[in-house]
């Protein structure tokens, strides 16, 4: 959740307004994003749109009818399979921050999961709340971002290339995916590759990788990546980062993937750092796979 803004010790707390806690609808998104602009996140109308296709949003509304802001509160939860969600867009306004508000819009999604495990991206303003919550750190991401990657070449082992993905390749991508998060997230796979492009990491046929890359907030995001190791999940990412070498692109890494370092030396930039925490049980992964870099800070 977005650091509170300051405010004078002088002057008197605004009183909170009665607030509606209600499942977000369609017709909401516009008032959603305006409040995400509020915060200079990134977030296009389509973006706040696949979110709620994918999930199921909550926000606290103001119902004053002169309110400068109808929704003041907002959190998109998404389901993957039966024992896992993850959490994103955890947004009060910043007048109405440090009165329980996250708290409440928190609560309200644990109550709305049935058991599942609870995963969500915490901005540093925010772990205080998680913590509190039960959530425990598991890594942390790393958002670089630039319009002027230095082109990379990266060599392969014999034998493996990076080839365009087909769609005979889309079970063998999803079962990759699978053992790399441990999660069932094949709705969210297959809407993501009717918006995004897709190359895959082949050697001799098999298929042991892949890397996507789409239009969202400012330019184009590269991820997910899923490949056997770093190495391999470098030679994925460079094609993309060659083939839009001109255009601004955002990636998400882990810290424990290794390749922070790597960005900085194709000159992009760390803007921004979150923690992975994590509420319940861990997905169980496949150690010969793993997710280098992620869909969006809310998905997961």
């Amino acid at each position: 959740m977005p650091a509170p803004s300051p405010s004078s010790s002088s002057s008197a707390p605004t009183p909170t307004p009665a607030l509606t806690l209600r499942p977000m609808e369609q017709d909401d998104l516009g008032a959603c994003h305006r409040l995400s602009l509020l915060f200079k996140w990134p977030h296009r109308p389509e973006d706040w749109h696949f979110l709620l296709q994918m999930g199921q949003g909550y926000l606290l509304e103001n119902p004053e009818p002169d309110a400068a802001l109808r929704v003041v509160g907002s959190v998109v939860c998404t389901c993957f399979g039966k024992a896992h969600a993850v959490i994103g867009m955890l947004l009060v306004q910043a007048e109405l921050q440090r009165r329980g508000l996250g708290r409440r819009l928190m609560q309200h999604v644990a109550r709305q999961v049935n058991g599942r495990s609870l995963m969500v991206n915490a901005t540093a303003a925010g772990m205080p709340l998680y913590k509190q919550l039960g959530f425990v750190q598991e890594d942390v991401l790393y958002q670089f971002q630039g319009a002027s990657a230095k082109p990379e070449l990266v060599a392969l082992p014999p034998g493996e290339r990076v080839r365009p993905m087909g769609k005979s390749d889309v079970p063998t991508l999803l079962a990759l995916d699978a053992q790399a998060t441990g999660m069932d997230r094949s709705k969210l796979l297959a809407a993501l590759l009717e918006m995004s492009d897709a190359v895959a990491l082949d050697r001799d046929g098999e298929m042991l990788g892949f890397a996507l890359v789409r239009r969202f907030g400012h330019g184009r995001v590269i991820g997910p990546v899923v490949a056997p190791d770093a190495e391999r999940a470098k030679g994925l990412i460079a094609h993309w980062i060659n083939t839009y070498s001109d255009s601004f692109i955002r990636i998400d890494v882990f810290a424990s993937s290794g390749l922070p370092h790597w960005f900085d030396k194709l000159g992009m930039t760390c803007v921004d750092r979150v923690t992975l925490m994590r509420k319940g049980p861990p997905p169980q992964k496949d150690p010969g796979m793993q997710l280098f870099s992620i869909v969006n800070q809310a998905l997961g």
